[in-house]
């Protein structure tokens, strides 16, 4: 057994959980400028231990997105489990929307750094797009979304939403989320 492959021990795990904890509302709050050292002291332990768990800034970031992921898609499995199909989708695509105004700086500047979040996802099995376009499929099946309303047109959508800059976005979520409905006859 490797190094790498070892269980983390019940302490380095609590400063994992913490180092993420920290950088995740430093991020959110301010943005990714934030210096390592300084989510260190807001986690309550060293720059060393940050860097033992990621090496890099980058990678901090990562870590950071992908667990977030992987909580939007148990968040994803748990709505399509418990609810009809329409329902779940827009309730996925609200918290999306909602999630994506939060840490898109983050989700910028792994892009910007060369990061395929999407592949990242996909290899941890936190596909977060997989999920919407799972529930926007069932939704079309079960009525509750026009049937000719792409994947495409969603993501398109959501970006449309991510660029509203007044005081209300529930609003234009809500205007979105009735525009995808079918029309009545």
């Amino acid at each position: 057994m490797t190094r790498a492959s070892r269980p983390l021990r019940s302490d380095a795990q609590r400063n994992r959980e913490q180092v993420l904890r920290a950088a995740a509302e430093a991020f959110a709050a301010e943005g990714l400028s934030v210096p390592v050292h300084e989510i260190a002291r807001r986690a309550g332990v060293g720059t060393g231990t940050v860097s033992r768990h990621f090496p890099t800034k980058e990678s901090l970031y990562a870590a950071v997105l992908l667990e977030r992921m992987q909580q939007l898609t148990d968040y994803a499995d748990a709505l399509a489990a418990e609810n009809d199909p329409g329902t779940a989708f827009f309730a996925l695509l609200t918290k999306l929307v909602r999630e994506a105004v939060g840490h898109r700086g983050l989700a910028e500047a792994l892009a910007g750094s060369g990061f395929d979040i999407e592949a990242a996802a996909t290899a941890a099995g936190c596909n977060v797009s997989d999920r919407l376009r799972g529930l926007l499929l069932a939704a079309q099946q079960a009525g509750a979304v026009d049937p000719f309303v792409t994947f495409a047109d969603v993501k398109a959508l959501t970006a449309g939403c991510l660029a509203y800059d007044g005081p209300d976005p529930d609003r234009v979520i809500g205007v979105i989320c009735r525009g995808l409905r079918p029309m009545s006859d």
